[in-house]
């Protein structure tokens, strides 16, 4: 991966395109950060000794499994050694995916379905294997092709592999208690109950009474299988959910209150912290 892909691996900005494919090969060791992005990003991982942390699960990642990473999910690829790393990385806009979505057929279910599981881990037996490598390798050489027609051909690659991997998703039998995720169910525990609704009472005393943990030893669980201290993630949450509401139109005071900040110049101070713009901006620059 060269410097240029790292920092785009850590950027939290927008994705321009409609989407990017990466064939990416290295054996140098990389401190990947927590990180999130405005996109949904596919990761098929084809070798190496890595492990992916995704929302307090820790995926111990094997030839051809497939991670569905959504634009709501904190993550970062922990690697273990040398050994060559190769993976096939998408970003993806979910407008983009949308124009192509209708009441019988939601192409961001993969992303919808893995993120509200929990569960973001497709693993391909042979068989699946089968279908997906030839269309990955079309979709990568369309990425490549600047000749007649070229954005047509690559936007038919992509759509075709979407429509396969929601199939695949969605037949798959292993949605559970795969042998390699690990995670602690108290913290899965937490994360669901801060996650259905990011605008009630998150203290950590609340949320210590709630599960009935000491707030010390909660602090400190949380942080290890998370990477973020509960204050920290909150506050990202709130704030990738008020960039998501603004983006829908949606007007600053409203998302203020409906994502959980009680004040509205310090949600005004925190917004312009990690996004670098004014909501106001920030609508705007989407647009």
């Amino acid at each position: 991966m060269t410097s240029d892909e790292m920092s785009l691996d850590k950027k939290k900005g927008y994705l321009e395109e409609d989407f990017l494919f990466f064939h990416l090969k290295d054996s140098r060791y990389f401190d990947f950060q927590f990180h999130y992005h405005d996109f949904h990003k596919l990761v098929i991982f084809l070798s190496g000794d890595v492990t992916y942390l995704i929302e307090g699960k820790f995926y111990k990642l094997r030839p051809w499994d497939m991670l569905f990473v959504s634009n709501t999910d904190f993550h970062k690829a922990i690697i273990s050694s040398h050994l060559m790393y190769e993976r096939i990385i998408l970003w993806i806009k979910p407008s983009f995916v949308e124009k192509y979505t209708h009441e019988t057929c939601n192409l961001l279910t993969c992303f919808e379905e893995a993120s509200k599981l929990r569960n973001s881990l497709l693993r391909l037996d042979s068989s699946s294997q089968k279908i997906l490598k030839p269309i990955l390798t079309k979709l990568e050489k369309a990425s490549k092709d600047t000749g007649f027609g070229s954005d047509i051909l690559k936007n038919a690659s992509f759509l075709e592999l979407i429509v396969w991997l929601n199939r695949l998703f969605l037949n798959s039998e292993e949605k559970e208690n795969l042998v390699d995720i690990a995670y602690d169910t108290r913290i899965q525990q937490v994360l669901d109950y801060i996650n259905a609704d990011l605008k009630k009472n998150l203290s950590i005393e609340h949320l210590s009474n709630q599960f009935f943990l000491n707030k010390y030893y909660l602090m400190h669980l949380f942080k290890e299988q998370t990477g973020y201290s509960i204050h920290q993630y909150i506050q990202k949450k709130r704030l990738l959910l008020a960039s998501l509401l603004l983006k829908e139109g949606k007007q600053a005071t409203e998302v203020c209150s409906s994502c959980g900040f009680g004040d509205y110049s310090s949600f005004i101070r925190a917004f312009k912290k990690e996004f670098g713009h004014s909501p106001k901006k920030y609508y705007e620059s989407s647009l």
